[in-house]
């Protein structure tokens, strides 16, 4: 009597490659430093130890305002290493080595994207622990949908590093990513408040509306400004911004690929 052993299903198979991808980042320390230890510290810095961190903000408190913001930074730093990697990756012959395999191109984008999803929980998470220890106060509708805005909004930045690795194609586009959102991040209200016409210029840029709308739960749109005046943003205009942002990452990424194929 013979036995047929039946192939591994679809599932299966996304799950061992997702297993296989999150041991890779783990073995790599200076990425989660990078990605999940720094964006804590610059909160226990900027946040946690600052003597205005206790003022009152919206449903909250300004620790809890810059615990989202730092959050928000690690976040997209993890989903832009994912989407540069990913891009690299195919460029470089890896997307050949799947044709061989029963796991094709919609499953490896579904396994980089779950992935990135689990990687940007990493500075979430912890950013937020820190925060509770530290005295982040907030309503808990601000903490659940703060957090559930960062981890969803931080994806689209996923396409934003895809595109680099699409058009560099090279182990350095991940980093070239990686140093861009730290300059999106001083251009975007992120890492200290901003005013006038840099304030103006900051709502244009992709991160901006990102921690904004992961913030209106708790600051309702009110923004503090550099020289302690405030301002408020109606909700549209971070959900604009996002949207905004998200679909020209998305078009600027299927025109990479089209040229890409073009090319081969």
């Amino acid at each position: 009597m013979t036995t047929t052993t039946s192939a591994p299903s679809t599932r299966t198979r996304h799950g061992a490659m997702l297993r296989i991808e999150v041991r890779r980042i783990l073995r790599d320390p200076v990425t989660l430093f990078f990605t999940v230890v720094l964006p804590a510290f610059f909160f226990l810095i900027f946040g946690a130890s600052a003597a205005f961190s206790e003022e009152r903000l919206g449903n909250g408190n300004v620790a809890m305002a810059i615990m989202i913001a730092m959050a928000a930074y690690g976040a997209v730093t993890a989903t832009v290493g994912i989407g540069g990697q990913a891009a690299v990756e195919r460029s470089q012959g890896w997307g050949r080595q799947l044709g061989l395999t029963p796991l094709r191109d919609f499953s490896f984008v579904r396994v980089k994207v779950a992935l990135a999803s689990l990687v940007a929980l990493g500075p979430i998470c912890l950013v937020y622990l820190l925060g509770a220890l530290t005295g982040a106060e907030g309503s808990g509708s601000a903490w659940l949908l703060s957090g559930l805005v960062l981890a969803a909004g931080s994806l689209s930045f996923a396409l934003y590093g895809l595109c680099f690795g699409l058009l560099f194609r090279s182990e350095a586009a991940i980093s070239g990513a990686s140093g861009s959102v730290v300059v999106l991040a001083f251009l975007g209200n992120v890492f200290f408040p901003l005013s006038g016409a840099l304030l103006t210029l900051a709502k244009f840029t992709p991160l901006y509306g990102y921690v904004a709308l992961a913030r209106y739960p708790l600051s309702e749109g009110v923004i503090v400004s550099q020289d302690g005046s405030t301002i408020t943003d109606p909700l549209w205009l971070p959900i604009a911004n996002v949207l905004t942002w998200t679909l020209i990452f998305a078009i600027t990424a299927t025109l990479l690929v089209r040229r890409g194929r073009g090319r081969q």
